[in-house]
């Protein structure tokens, strides 16, 4: 593979760390629609902390990339790491509301991020292996989001 910043696939590692990465989200979804009714709360609270976690984590990879690609001169440099901390502020506050709220916000935060990740300037910054994984594993995750919202509407 090219070290270039094109489109490149992910490497077998990020795509099993990514996968990985989906194993909580998949296990407590289910878990929310299946359990026993005892350990259905828990799975929805585990899911939604969860959930707070990779989003606020989102937010540190543009805070990796400003510190190694951005000269902290330029503008560029203080706006990615003002956006690389808007994840963290949108999950942790979104814990604190209904699970429905929080679910709802969450999924909008990992569209807010994948907006900015498409962007042209954030795209130049990333490598394309990256891109494409997000891409991916963005959809995984706004997916189980939908059905965690129909399980919650669902009571």
């Amino acid at each position: 593979m090219s070290k270039g910043r094109g489109m490149q696939l992910p490497t077998r590692l990020t795509t099993r760390l990514g996968a990985a990465g989906l194993l909580p989200f998949a296990m407590t979804l289910t878990m929310a629609w299946v359990a026993p009714s005892d350990w259905q709360a828990w799975a929805v609270s585990a899911f939604l902390f969860y959930s707070a976690v990779i989003l606020s984590f989102l937010g540190g990879v543009q805070w990796g990339v400003a510190m190694s690609l951005d000269a902290p001169e330029d503008a560029a440099f203080a706006a990615r790491m003002l956006r690389s901390m808007l994840p963290s502020l949108i999950a942790w506050p979104a814990l604190l509301l209904s699970d429905l709220a929080a679910t709802v916000i969450l999924l909008a935060g990992y569209l807010l991020i994948h907006a900015y990740e498409s962007q042209p300037v954030s795209r130049a910054r990333l490598p394309g292996w990256y891109r494409s994984l997000r891409r991916s594993l963005t959809l995984c995750v706004v997916g189980g989001h939908g059905l965690m919202i129909l399980r919650l509407v669902m009571g």
